[in-house]
């Protein structure tokens, strides 16, 4: 019997690509699309759910807060998650290829890599694809795992997430999982995936230099943080 998968969208002010983004997800894969509204001003709740997704309110700010309610809201019978963000940059459509080795037991989590993948101009800037770079590097040396990106499109088992203790709240989200899912010895597989650019609104990380910026310190906390922390 196949394990019930259940998808995770953190989004803020995605109105313009929302509804496509749920509409993409494969019903044949996923059971449950939840859409976490992170206290936007626009009408990303009423379109997402009219597009067929159960919308979560997390009004609080913060990438991770989103994730984190996202998964609070999991249905009791859920077994893998999958994660992606509501800009449309992701393509849910091939999420099956990260799901697959976790179905098939010989992976806890799987991770997507857009520098490995075939990009879409302009999808990606030179601050991202470094940043995805370094961290991997970083990550080599404190454990031993081959990352080479911190993109959002990532599958992991349910338990397994919650025996990881996540506590970032913003930007951190996805290099606290890969940290974590390393040093706790979580079989980990990273695959190549597709990216494009966002298909409307404003990126809150790279669409300003303050974002970027903000983006680039907490992530940098977050390592050092993870890193430095006892097991």
């Amino acid at each position: 019997m196949k394990p019930r998968v259940s998808v995770v969208i953190p989004a803020l002010d995605e109105e313009e690509p929302i509804a496509d983004v749920v509409r993409a997800v494969p019903r044949r894969v996923a059971e449950e699309v939840i859409v976490v509204d992170n206290g936007s001003r626009d009408r990303t709740a009423e379109r997402a759910r009219a597009a067929g997704a159960r919308v979560v309110s997390e009004p609080r700010r913060g990438y991770g807060r989103a994730c984190r309610a996202g998964v609070g809201a999991l249905s009791a019978g859920c077994e893998i998650v999958v994660f992606l963000d509501g800009d449309g940059s992701d393509r849910p459509e091939s999420m099956d290829r990260l799901v697959e080795p976790i179905s098939a037991g010989t992976h806890d989590f799987v991770v997507g890599s857009r520098t490995r993948g075939e990009r879409e101009r302009g999808s990606l800037n030179f601050q991202q694809v470094f940043a995805g770079r370094a961290a991997g590097l970083l990550l080599r040396l404190l454990y031993g795992v081959r990352y080479t990106d911190m993109c959002p499109l990532r599958a992991i088992r349910r338990d397994a997430l919650a025996r990881l203790g996540m506590r970032e709240e913003t930007y951190g989200w996805n290099l606290e999982m890969q940290m974590r899912a390393a040093r706790a010895g979580l079989r980990i597989l990273e695959l190549p995936v597709s990216h494009r650019r966002r298909a409307g609104g404003e990126s809150k990380v790279s669409g300003s230099l303050r974002g970027t910026v903000r983006a680039g310190a907490r992530i940098l906390l977050t390592l050092l943080r993870v890193a430095l922390e006892r097991p």
